[in-house]
């Protein structure tokens, strides 16, 4: 099989970008264990400097977008990895994914909520 084989169909494309979305995820795991580390130190003065730089806004754009396709792909794979049964019937695949969205906006507005409340 060719190297490129998921160059191939759309289909193969997107099943690979998901897959990796995991290295921007590992790779921002690895940012907050720095910044911990460097918290821990009394270091974070440089590391917050470095977080306001093009390369690290573009690093957390870039994050962002990935993290989103993969929670996205996540929610709309949910009726064919976990079907729920009523007696023979299939619950209906909006009913399994729509409160996944529903969840996602509240906790969303929730932390939009806390973290734009100015500190007393």
């Amino acid at each position: 099989m060719p190297a490129t084989w998921w160059l191939k169909k759309r289909v193969y494309f997107m099943f690979m970008m998901r897959e990796f979305t995991a290295v921007f995820a590992g790779a921002y795991a690895v940012l907050l264990l720095v910044m911990l580390g460097k918290l821990k130190r009394g270091e974070i003065a440089d590391f917050v400097g470095w977080l306001h730089s093009p390369l690290s806004i573009t690093f957390h754009l870039v994050a962002l977008a990935f993290a989103i396709y993969n929670t996205i792909t996540t929610f709309n794979a949910i009726p064919q990895v976990m079907p729920i049964r009523i007696g023979e019937d299939k619950l209906p695949a909006p009913m399994l994914i729509a409160p996944n969205y529903a969840a996602w906006v509240v906790v969303s507005l929730g932390l939009v909520f806390i973290l734009t409340r100015p500190l007393s």
